[in-house]
């Protein structure tokens, strides 16, 4: 095999330079169609992998699942809520409410003590979201009395969809009892309580 003499070798390297220079200019410039200069187009480069984790649908499940949790966290707490603030109620004035469902089934109309009686709509935020009135007992009289009274909770066509009993027993003259009558009726649609009855015996 013969080797090129050096004027051969120098027309061999200015070809290949030539090619390689072709070669840079048709991958790095391009005309556009307004017949306008060539410019460099940016070479795109692959995105990093590394980082990533998982996609985007588990990714969107997962976040939806931990929003669901919390709010059911939230229904939980609430309605435990609920519960143990209406237990407390119970707790203290059962009794007390019995004798008035029973005194007050013998009382034809309104009753005789309408004007002892007041009604304070009590905060959602204290009762766990039900809706509850502070019943206000006065004894106007000059000796001791029980009382019994009647709470209806109205809806918007003004129907009693619930009715509640409360009482106080043996009130001295001029002291106040307030029971706390509670609707167990979901909160929606609202409701509004309305002082139905109310007997002193």
């Amino acid at each position: 095999m013969s080797t090129p003499s050096p004027h051969g070798r120098s027309r061999i390297a200015a070809l290949a330079v030539a090619l390689a220079a072709a070669s840079a200019l048709t991958l790095t410039a391009c005309d556009d169609d307004s017949g306008g200069s060539s410019t460099p187009s940016a070479t795109p480069t692959a995105p990093d992998t590394a980082s990533f984790s998982g996609n985007a649908a588990s990714a969107l499940a997962s976040a939806e699942a931990s929003v669901r949790a919390e709010a059911s966290k939230r229904a939980a707490s609430a309605s435990a809520a609920a519960s143990s603030f209406e237990a407390s109620v119970s707790a203290e004035v059962e009794r007390a409410n019995k004798a008035a469902r029973t005194e007050l089934a013998r009382v034809d109309g309104a009753g005789n003590a309408m004007s002892d009686v007041t009604m304070t709509g009590k905060p959602r935020s204290e009762t766990g979201g039900l809706l509850a009135v502070v019943v206000t007992i006065t004894n106007k009289t000059g000796k001791t009395a029980s009382y019994a009274v009647q709470v209806d909770f109205l809806d918007s066509s003004g129907k009693a969809v619930e009715t509640r009993y409360v009482g106080a027993e043996d009130l001295e003259p001029g002291q106040k009892a307030q029971p706390v009558a509670v609707s167990r009726k979901p909160t929606e649609p609202v409701l509004t309580p309305k002082l139905a009855k109310a007997q002193r015996y």
